[in-house]
């Protein structure tokens, strides 16, 4: 048996119950008119408050602090049980704003719904730039208010637009019915806008590789790692991963359940950024179970692979105040207990005081990545 087909059954018999447990609430989506009556509830309530002469508000779970979240291993980052709530009032002045945008983004979530049309955050924001003054302060308009109802954005039929793209050994329909082959890309295609609206999925890949940038995702494009590592599919989040293409992976996972190993930089960003794919984030913990993948393995670049490998000291760059910063912060998370190992990487990284970019790998050969680097660290089954 292959180390990737062991590593798959591990991972299967380690997430089996997890992805049973999540898809019965991944899949479940509400009825339209169960998501009209809570929206009538809501606009109800405050034009009763407003004629009985009583200031409205509205609450929302709060998430700004990681007091505010839990973590498990097999569900990632989730809202604590009774835990602080934010309240928008009518009477303040410094909410009264903000209670009169999320009136209008209500209305026009219920006429989507209503009339089972979608549309993104962009095009709300450009229904009225000056009324909202930012896309985002229109875009955590949408998070309170999915928050607040307890309803994922994409069944209020509002949808993000998608910045990652993917390739590799998939094929699909999109939510029009147009057949998309990912195998004859050159350049990517972009994923969906509508996640939920893919189907007729087909793959034969033994692995999902998530790259954090998209200068690395051409490189692999342009070396043909597709072919040499096949058959498996390539993702980028091209950075801080979007919602689409975070939805995308939880869909592939729970489609194919085959391991998903994923390459950033060896620097604190990039390490919040796999983090971000495994557990969620702590802005969108109301949504972890339709974002977050928690069998996904930290491939590389290591910090501890930057002295293993002997890449050249002049391919390395210094930690800035910023990147300590960060590196200390991870080390607070919930979920750096229950992973040892990554803490001696982020320790260890903090002591060096240097970090280093997926390209730093070019210092070594030009095709080292796709040739050595990749297909020895895939082989290999003692995963982080």
């Amino acid at each position: 048996m292959t180390s990737l087909q062991t590593l798959k059954k591990e991972l299967v018999s380690q997430y089996g119950s997890y992805k049973q447990e999540r898809c019965i609430n991944t899949d479940h989506t509400e009825s339209r008119e169960e998501i009209l009556r809570q929206i009538e509830d809501v606009i109800l309530r405050v034009m009763k408050d407003t004629a009985n002469g009583t200031s409205p508000l509205l609450t929302y779970s709060s998430t700004s602090d990681w007091s505010d979240v839990s973590f498990g291993t097999n569900s990632g980052l989730e809202m604590r049980r009774n835990q602080r709530m934010t309240t928008v009032r009518f009477e303040s002045l410094q909410s009264v704003k903000k209670l009169g945008l999320m009136m209008k983004v209500l209305s026009v979530m219920y006429r989507l719904v209503k009339t089972n049309h979608y549309c993104t955050k962009r095009d709300i924001y450009y229904q009225d730039p000056s009324l909202f003054g930012s896309q985002h302060t229109l875009d955590g308009i949408v998070d309170n208010i999915s928050c607040m109802l307890e309803i994922p954005r994409w069944e209020l039929h509002v949808l993000a637009t998608s910045k990652g793209c993917l390739a590799g050994d998939l094929l699909f329909q999109d939510v029009d019915n147009n057949y998309i082959d990912c195998r004859q890309t050159q350049m990517g295609v972009q994923v969906p806008n509508h996640v939920n609206g893919m189907h007729n999925i087909v793959s034969n890949a033994d692995f999902i590789l998530v790259v954090e940038k998209d200068a690395t995702f051409q490189k692999l494009l342009q070396d043909k790692v597709c072919e040499k590592l096949h058959p498996c599919i390539i993702i980028t989040g091209k950075g801080f991963p979007d919602i689409n293409t975070r939805m995308l992976l939880k869909k592939l996972w729970d489609n194919f359940s085959i391991p998903i190993l994923v390459l950033v930089d060896a620097d604190p960003h990039g390490i919040e950024i796999m983090t971000v794919y495994k557990f969620g984030s702590k802005a969108l913990s109301f949504e972890t179970e339709h974002l977050a993948v928690p069998c996904i393995k930290w491939l590389g670049i290591l910090p501890s692979d930057i002295f293993r490998l002997g890449i050249p000291e002049t391919s390395l760059i210094p930690l800035s105040k910023a990147d300590r910063i960060k590196g200390l912060e991870l080390l607070s998370r919930p979920y750096i207990q229950h992973y040892p190992l990554w803490r001696n990487e982020i320790e260890n990284m903090l002591a060096s005081g240097r970090k280093a970019e997926i390209q730093a790998l070019d210092s070594i050969s030009s095709s080292f990545l796709t040739d050595v680097y990749l297909p020895s660290k895939i082989r290999c089954s003692g995963w982080i």
